[in-house]
């Protein structure tokens, strides 16, 4: 196995940049899906159409779950990074954008 470190940066930087709120990750619902199709997964958008689940590696009895928070806080960001929140008043203060592309590379 070998960890894509600057595709994970990208992911992380991009879900950054871009925070939702809860039930509100339409972007970051697609983003995932489309990393996962992209991956040859096949995941499963939640009713609502925020969150997904996707089944990865082979269909045995014993399994392991793998999760990752989505939403982001209602907080202004004043970091003044360059992949700095995009949307006024709300940022990933919480590390979501970090677990999230972390599940994506572990999905890789």
């Amino acid at each position: 196995m070998r960890i894509d470190h600057d595709r994970l940066v990208a992911w992380r930087r991009d879900l950054h940049a871009h925070p939702e709120l809860s039930f509100a990750e339409f972007r970051t619902t697609a983003l995932v899906r489309d990393q996962l199709v992209s991956l040859g997964l096949d995941p499963v958008t939640l009713p609502g159409g925020t969150g997904l689940w996707c089944d990865v590696g082979p269909d045995t009895t014993g399994c392991i779950g793998l999760r990752a928070d989505l939403d982001a806080l209602p907080l202004t960001e004043t970091t003044g990074l360059p992949y700095a929140s995009t949307v006024e008043g709300v940022c990933h203060a919480c590390g979501h954008d970090a677990h999230t592309a972390m599940l994506l590379e572990a999905a890789a």
